[in-house]
């Protein structure tokens, strides 16, 4: 069963939750100048498989509007929940504080994930990461050896020592392991002319990754005008306040440290204003691509997992709420 309770998702049903969901979830845009601590969300969560994860985002009274996102997908809106995974629960609503748990992580799980809220008819954003270690290892000797160890196997090892005589006696060791840089998202973008126009890309890596911007050969830097580049611990952001003509084009993200890099490629094109009309005047056919984590949706009868129909109109729709603002 689908979202809302249609049995088969037709373009007409995904046009009516899609509307409603215009009047739940805020446009997934940066957090504006000056806002930045508002709305708060934890840098990042880290936990083991198996364990629950608990995100939680600090609100105030200005609050109209909240919802959790991951990546495009929609986990909660207010009160609502939009995805079909019974590990993702609401635990707080309040007028301080909005936060969600995912019961019995998996490494699926791990990612970003996104608080929305909406305040005077302005949304804003606050991204928290959540790390999943995925430690299985058991040993009954005096030293534990790891060959080949990967960076999924990093995290907290528990050894235990114990006799006849006592109580056994506990300590933990974390292990943290380094690994060059990989980039885990990154995405074209289509902007109108005048518009405010954002490239990002995600990359992991332990130490955390260094990011530079550049245009074909010319690298680009914080306080250049018109470009605000901004860079955390697992993601870089090229924002345009105002795209022109000589904006468009093949930019380069890159992602070092000491034991390495990488790169990718994102293009910003242009494209033409949309218009109310024109969002919904032809039938939509969402594509069933497969897909893991809290927000994906079930499907009973193959054993596969897909996104919500609905969700798949969801770039379409923010994006005209962002050209709004």
């Amino acid at each position: 069963m689908g979202v809302g309770g249609c049995l088969v998702v037709p373009w007409r049903c995904l046009v009516v939750l899609c509307l409603r969901l215009v009047f739940l979830v805020p446009a997934g845009v940066p957090v504006r100048s000056g806002d930045a601590t508002f709305p708060k969300a934890m840098d990042n969560v880290t936990v083991r498989q198996g364990e629950s994860a608990t995100l939680r985002c600090s609100v105030d009274n200005r609050v109209t509007r909240v919802a959790w996102l991951n990546r495009s997908s929609i986990l909660y809106a207010g009160n609502d929940k939009w995805c079909l995974d019974p590990r993702v629960v609401l635990l707080t609503n309040t007028k301080t504080e909005y936060s969600i748990q995912i019961q019995d992580v998996d490494v699926y799980d791990e990612g970003p994930y996104t608080c929305s809220v909406q305040t005077d008819n302005h949304p804003k954003t606050s991204r928290v990461h959540l790390i999943v270690q995925a430690v299985g290892f058991v040993s009954e000797d005096e030293y534990l050896e790891i060959t080949g160890i990967t960076r999924e196997q990093s995290g907290e090892y528990e050894c235990s020592a114990s006799n006849d005589v006592a109580a056994p006696i506990i300590r933990r060791v974390k292990v943290t392991v380094n690994y060059p840089p990989y980039i885990s998202d990154a995405k074209s973008t289509g902007v109108p002319v005048g518009q405010k126009g954002i490239l990002q890309c995600e990359a992991s890596a332990v130490p955390a990754a260094e990011f530079q911007w550049y245009k074909e050969d010319k690298r680009l830097v914080e306080g250049q005008k018109g470009v605000k580049v901004e860079s955390k611990a697992f993601f870089s952001r090229l924002t345009f306040f105002n795209v022109s003509e000589q904006d468009y084009g093949n930019y380069t993200c890159m992602a070092s440290n000491k034991l390495g890099n990488t790169n990718v490629s994102i293009i910003l094109y242009e494209i033409s204003e949309p218009t109310s009309s024109t969002l919904f005047q032809e039938e939509t056919t969402t594509a069933l691509t497969p897909w893991k984590g809290p927000g994906a949706v079930h499907d009973g009868n193959n054993g596969t997992s897909r996104r919500a129909g609905c969700i798949g109109l969801l770039p379409l729709l923010l994006l005209h709420l962002f050209l709004k603002f």
